[in-house]
């Protein structure tokens, strides 16, 4: 990768008009060119600089070669320098390379005050407030000037988090870093005490104690991928073997007592079943992100089982239930999930986990009833259950589910619960206010120990993984009434909050959110720093990556935001490089150009060939436009590697059965296109069977010499059977007549630019190649890198928004697989990206497939994998 430690440079935005101008471009106010935080370059002291000076004995010539030696240039290094200098134009200091050293020294006077290597000193920075440092060498110059050079903290408003964020931290919690430069000795300005904590200590929230200190740190941060992360040693040794002034309390934080918080034993859980892990699926849609996660936990050897899922949408609920038959899909609002599984840890902690605690009065034992007849005494409600009810009575005999209503503006906000009444049918089961079953303590005690020991909900503790793409409309990019002004008060966007509180009342040992690009393009990329805000207030580890669909053998191009989070002794998931070769293209803001997961430029990596549309679709069934089967065979043989792929089973591409094993015969699902309606599907007959074909080519319409488009004034206008235009306006007048995508056909050697959830051909180009309809559901499906045993279910146009909606499956199952690997602890730490294995995924399941009970030697050394 490249060298991410570059200092940062800013532009001074001088007016509110060069501020409103950024904005309405959707650039922050102020610009890292680098990424990096407000650290000096070679930093120059003021006029009125203070007195300095270098005390005591110069440190042995050869001791200083030894420790500083590229301080100390030789004849051939000198010379190098000098021609490059002739033949280049260097302006940038950065660019001139290390001062060059006479003498190194221990010790150093700055304004009567005496400073040491290792000391924690502030330095002056000309603004609002001082540069925050560690010392790691003093030296006297060839030229005589006096320097040091410092490694630098950073403060929250230094990082990706940014100020508006930071406000919201405690001041003197600051980020180690690696990041070093030189600076003339006269600019420290004082002494300050900096403190190591363990992020344990602060992981729970209740236990929070800092020692006495200027600052305090117990995260890294790092550049690249906006990455913080657990300093698993002592960070005052790790840099420099010089004394330190660095305190470092971990000690009183690695010993923990008998009784453990919840959400310290979250991060204990892998102590219990190491690789056997429990995930929960918010905002999952039809499924596709835990889909790949799991996937690609499996290929690693963890067995990663999506145990919860949660979304709004029915259909998509459907879709993941019948896909995902051993989760338990929950169809709600995700607040009103946070709501319930508040008040089911009230209900565990009420009426405690054990059969044995089944202890009641013996007035609350009377029967639950709707009945008006309140005399039945206690030898009555013992009598045998199998007992007839009497006509207009009402007895629950069990209590079979549980929700919170608190969405729904129609209906009173409350606990409810679902009963199945003794005598009646299934089909009669209710949900009961559990205020009208105040006389059923029993009962609901019975289902709380139940669901508690089938874990129905999950509790702080239960849940490994949680993963989910919180929607953010209010940040869109099509959406023209966004409230830039507080993003975050947006009724749109509170989603995002959501999951964070969620994540917060959990403690999961890993999670992944996954966003749309505009989050970190709208208002300066609010969204996205709050989202690391929130992790990184938390004390979970976090980082930030942008990563392209197509760069993962789909024929799809489609940039995301995925925000990795762990607990701070977990090892930070690797972000997975391309296996195939796609050029990432697109308008990616600069903070955020070191977050785009792809090689350097200065690396030649044997990357497979870029999936194109005939490699991912060609195999499928010709259909029309007025398909209306959901269920058909295949009619040709796979032709690719990738079709053979995606038709294979779920044991399959799981790992746990042989990649060579016998196809059985497999049913096509959802191969079906949106119908047309006459105009646009006569308008579609009419669009010529070529690439790059479009509304241009139909006739009636002319192109300038600009480019644009108009209609034909020396012919006569074009009608349809309907009487309407065959040329429709909005079609001349998209994009100011600029745009080529209505009513674009689609063509095999290309790669599609992003599946969305809509069918219609007006603004996007999504005609099938050679036949006269829309790409079907089950072509956008692969475009995604659905299986095709994945059924879906709802109307048509439902099955295309959950489709469009959903994480690319390999994207999530490469995730996957580099979330194994930090399971099993197989990558370093501090590692930010990793390598794959070479033709992943087919590569790891022939050889895992072959192993016994998962337990697989890897394809190649996990340890070159990782850098």
């Amino acid at each position: 990768m490249k060298n991410k430690r570059d200092a940062e440079e800013i532009i001074v935005v001088d007016s509110e008009e060069e501020q409103e101008e950024l904005d309405e471009i959707n650039e922050p106010a102020y610009k890292k060119l680098k990424g990096g935080s407000n650290v000096p370059a070679k930093r120059k002291a003021d006029k009125a600089a203070a007195v300095a000076e270098l005390v005591g004995n110069p440190v042995p010539k050869g001791e200083a070669l030894q420790r500083w030696g590229h301080r100390y240039p030789n004849k051939n290094t000198k010379k190098a320098n000098d021609r490059r200098k002739a033949s280049e134009d260097v302006r940038d200091e950065e660019t001139e390379g290390p001062v060059e050293s006479a003498a190194h020294y221990l010790q150093a006077v700055v304004d009567n005050l005496s400073y040491k290597l290792g000391d924690c000193v502030t330095v002056n920075s000309d603004g609002e407030s001082d540069y925050l440092g560690r010392i790691v060498e003093f030296f006297k110059a060839v030229d005589g000037s006096l320097w040091f050079s410092a490694q630098w903290f950073f403060r929250a408003e230094d990082t990706a988090i940014g100020k508006d964020e930071a406000k919201k931290h405690d001041k003197k919690r600051i980020f180690y870093s690696e990041v070093k430069d030189d600076n003339l000795l006269e600019c420290i300005t004082g002494k300050i005490k900096v403190v190591q904590v363990s992020p344990l200590k602060n992981f729970n929230k209740l236990t929070k104690s800092i020692p006495a200190c200027d600052y305090y740190f117990d995260m890294g941060y790092n550049y690249s991928y906006s990455t913080y992360y657990d300093l698993t040693t002592d960070a005052g040794s790790t840099c420099s073997d010089d004394a330190s002034t660095i305190c470092n309390d971990t000690h009183t934080t690695t010993a923990h007592s008998d009784q453990k918080s919840d959400s310290e034993a979250s991060c204990d859980r892998n102590s219990v079943s190491k690789y056997d892990l429990s995930l929960l699926d918010l905002y999952a849609g039809c499924g596709g992100m835990s889909t790949g996660l799991c996937m690609g936990a499996s290929l690693a050897g963890v067995n990663l089982v999506t145990r919860w899922a949660v979304d709004l949408n029915q259909n998509a609920c459907k879709s993941l239930s019948h896909n995902h038959p051993e989760t338990q899909v929950r169809n709600e609002a995700a607040e009103d999930f946070l709501t319930l599984l508040k008040e089911w840890q009230k209900l565990c902690q009420k009426y405690g986990g054990s059969e044995d605690s089944l202890d009641f009065k013996a007035e609350e034992r009377s029967k639950c009833s709707g009945a008006n007849d309140d005399s039945k005494n206690e030898e009555e409600s013992s009598e045998d259950e199998s007992e007839t009810v009497e006509p207009g009575e009402y007895e629950v005999e069990k209590v079979i589910g549980i929700r919170w209503v608190g969405s729904n503006e129609d209906s009173k906000k409350g606990l409810e619960f679902k009963v199945h009444w003794r005598g009646y049918d299934e089909d009669e089961d209710s949900w009961e206010p559990i205020d009208g079953l105040e006389n059923c303590h029993e009962r609901i005690q019975e289902f709380v120990i139940e669901g508690r020991k089938k874990k129905i909900l999950p509790l702080p503790g239960d849940v490994d993984v949680i993963c989910g793409g919180p929607p953010c409309q209010g940040a869109s990019g099509f959406n023209r009434f966004r409230n830039a002004i507080a993003p975050l008060d947006d009724p749109r966007n509170h989603q995002m909050v959501i999951y964070m509180d969620i994540v917060d009342f959990l403690k999961p040992r890993f999670l992944l959110m996954e966003n749309v690009v505009d989050i970190l393009k709208f208002c300066g990329g609010v969204l996205g720093r709050y989202a690391l805000s929130r992790l990184v207030s938390m004390h979970y580890q976090a980082k930030l990556g942008l990563m392209v669909a197509g760069c993962y053998g789909l024929a799809q191009f489609r940039m995301r935001v995925f925000l990795w989070g762990a607990c701070p002794n977990e090892k930070l998931p690797p972000f997975p490089l391309p296996t195939h070769n796609v050029v990432v293209r697109g308008n990616i803001p600069a903070d955020w150009e070191r977050n785009v997961v792809a090689y350097d430029e200065t690396q030649h990596p044997n990357l497979q060939k870029a999936l194109v549309l005939g490699d991912a679709i060609s195999d499928l069934p010709v259909v029309e436009n007025s398909e209306r089967r959901d269920e058909m065979d295949y009619q040709k043989a796979p032709r690719t590697d990738f079709q053979r792929y995606i038709r294979s089973s779920k044991e399959v591409l799981s790992g746990r059965a042989p990649l060579t094993s016998k196809m059985k015969k497999l049913t096509l699902y959802d191969h079906r296109p949106l119908e047309l309606n006459i105009d646009d599907y006569q308008r579609t007959c009419k669009i010529p069977k070529k690439k790059g074909a479009n509304f241009r080519d139909l006739e009636g319409v002319v192109i300038r010499p600009d480019n644009t488009v108009e209609l034909d004034q020396e012919t006569e206008r074009v009608y349809l059977s309907s009487g309407k235009p065959l040329v429709p306006d909005y079609a001349i007048t998209f994009v100011k007549g600029r745009s080529l995508k209505p009513f674009g056909r689609l063509w095999w050697d290309e790669i599609v630019s992003t599946v969305v959830g809509r069918a219609e051909p007006h603004n996007q180009i999504i005609l099938h190649p050679e036949q006269d309809r829309v790409l079907t559901i089950r072509e956008n499906a692969r475009l995604q890198g659905f299986p095709d045993h994945y059924k879906l279910f709802g109307p048509v146009k439902e099955r295309y928004v959950q489709v469009g909606n959903a994480v690319a499956v390999p994207v999530a199952r490469a995730q996957g697989y580099a979330l194994g690997l930090a399971i099993q602890q197989q990558c370093r730490s501090g590692d930010l990206v990793m390598e794959l294995p070479p033709k992943f995924p087919q590569s790891v399941m022939s050889l895992q497939s072959l192993s016994p009970n998962n337990n697989i030697e890897l394809p190649i050394d996990v340890e070159e994998q990782c850098r």
